[in-house]
């Protein structure tokens, strides 16, 4: 199992400068994959531009969105902003896309909500043409870089409907899960391995969880306090909250339920911007490193 951690690009509070310096120290303590999430209207940090920052500070470990809106990104910007970091990171950046849920994302960038959907299946088949090298525009030309990995970057489909499952298979690596306990996901990823077998795909998806978590003898109350400002429009934003890993036992506990579901890695997302939590979770999950 391998073992990420996401970047507090949507922490109130949050600096430039503490973002770089969370990713150096993650790479430092060993953690496989530094991953942002996503929100227009929010005062985050981009989520490309935050990973095209700690691309220039590190050499290893890996990049995520997870996951980037896709639709609210005009597609030709996504093609040649995605293929720009996986070329200046070394190979290192794994595209994450969904729809998501909110309504005022869509409305500020004029994208309507309840197309969001259609509009992605067209962004998706468009992204895999830039990316290949085919002329686009009047000059004839490709409009992207190439990227590193054999005319493509990698992408990784968010959501749990049964067109997320058609997109893994037909755009994606594998599938990300947005928070939901590993045993509801079990029968969703036995989907999705079938479909990625009816389709002839070659081995097995990659299958990637997130989990918030708080640590320390502040964690109850920034968990609270982020999950209410970042989720508080669910109903049931408290009892999420609630049932968080806030220390080592239950974060081990949760990785050994996740490797039971048959998850390749995990994003352990953070409720405090304190750099210290990059070293509290290190030392609770990465035993020797």
């Amino acid at each position: 199992m391998r073992i990420g951690i996401g970047i507090p690009n949507t922490m109130p509070g949050i600096s430039g400068p503490d973002l770089v310096a969370w990713a150096q120290r993650a790479e430092a303590r060993g953690f496989s994959t530094l991953a942002t999430i996503d929100r227009i209207m929010y005062p985050n940090y981009d989520s490309l531009i935050t990973l095209a920052a700690a691309a220039a500070v590190t050499q290893r470990i890996g990049l995520l969105t997870n996951v980037l809106l896709g639709p609210t990104r005009p597609t030709p910007l996504l093609a040649k902003s995605a293929a720009s970091l996986d070329q200046i990171s070394g190979g290192r950046f794994i595209l994450g896309l969904g729809v998501g849920g909110r309504e005022d994302d869509y409305q500020a960038v004029g994208v309507d909500f309840h197309q969001r959907g259609r509009i992605f299946d067209a962004q998706l088949e468009a992204l895999g043409v830039a990316w290949s090298g085919a002329p686009q525009g009047a000059n004839g030309k490709a409009s992207t870089p190439p990227p590193t990995h054999g005319g493509a970057v990698p992408i990784l489909i968010g959501g749990s409907t049964d067109a997320a499952i058609e997109r893994a298979v037909k755009y994606g690596i594998g599938w990300t899960a947005g928070g939901a306990p590993p045993e509801q996901s079990a029968p969703f990823i036995a989907r999705l391995r079938a479909a990625w077998q009816a389709a002839g795909r070659e081995g097995q998806p990659r299958l990637v969880a997130l989990c918030y978590f708080g640590l320390g003898p502040q964690a109850d109350a920034a968990i609270h306090a982020y999950i209410d400002d970042y989720y508080g429009f669910l109903p049931w934003a408290g009892q999420m909250a609630a049932s968080l890993p806030r220390n080592p036992e239950d974060l081990r506990s949760f990785i050994t339920r996740l490797e039971a579901a048959g998850y390749d890695e995990v994003i352990f997302d953070p409720t405090s911007g304190d750099l210290a939590q990059v070293d509290l979770l290190a030392d609770a999950v990465l035993p020797g490193r």
